[in-house]
């Protein structure tokens, strides 16, 4: 063969999966290893879609969202229509994650002030407020 491979166990170790995952993946066609027998061999292609794939899982993206990607590689437009396309998703999903954050850091203030007004009941120091408990 002339493209250097990988087994499964050697991307195992290179990218921090089982070899579970490589299977599921596979199952999802989002990675198509060269077989031979029980083998499996991974292309220097598939080492760029595994990186791909982890990213967007780390960033959120759905497995859908990452497999409509990738599927828009070989589009013959010097991969502006992927980039496109990702560059859409990444806008949407950072949108999602930014109302989380602000959704999140708003639920920890109110929490940090509800068990300080907790806190204060049990000293018997004059409470601020009226607050409810928790």
């Amino acid at each position: 063969m002339s493209e250097e491979v990988m087994t499964i166990r050697e991307m195992c170790d290179a990218f921090g999966v089982t070899p579970r995952t490589l299977r599921f993946y596979e199952a999802k066609e989002l990675l198509f290893p060269i077989r031979e027998g029980q083998k499996r061999l991974f292309t220097r292609r598939d080492r760029a879609r595994l990186k791909l794939i982890l990213r967007g899982k780390r960033f959120g993206f759905s497995l859908e969202d990452i497999r409509q990607l990738l599927g828009l590689y070989d589009m013959g437009d010097q991969q502006r229509t992927q980039l496109a396309e990702t560059l859409r998703v990444a806008k949407h999903r950072l949108k999602e994650m930014t109302q989380q954050r602000d959704e999140l850091s708003q639920a920890i203030t109110e929490l940090s002030e509800q068990i300080d007004w907790g806190e204060r009941q049990l000293t018997g120091e004059k409470p601020e407020g009226r607050a409810a408990a928790i």
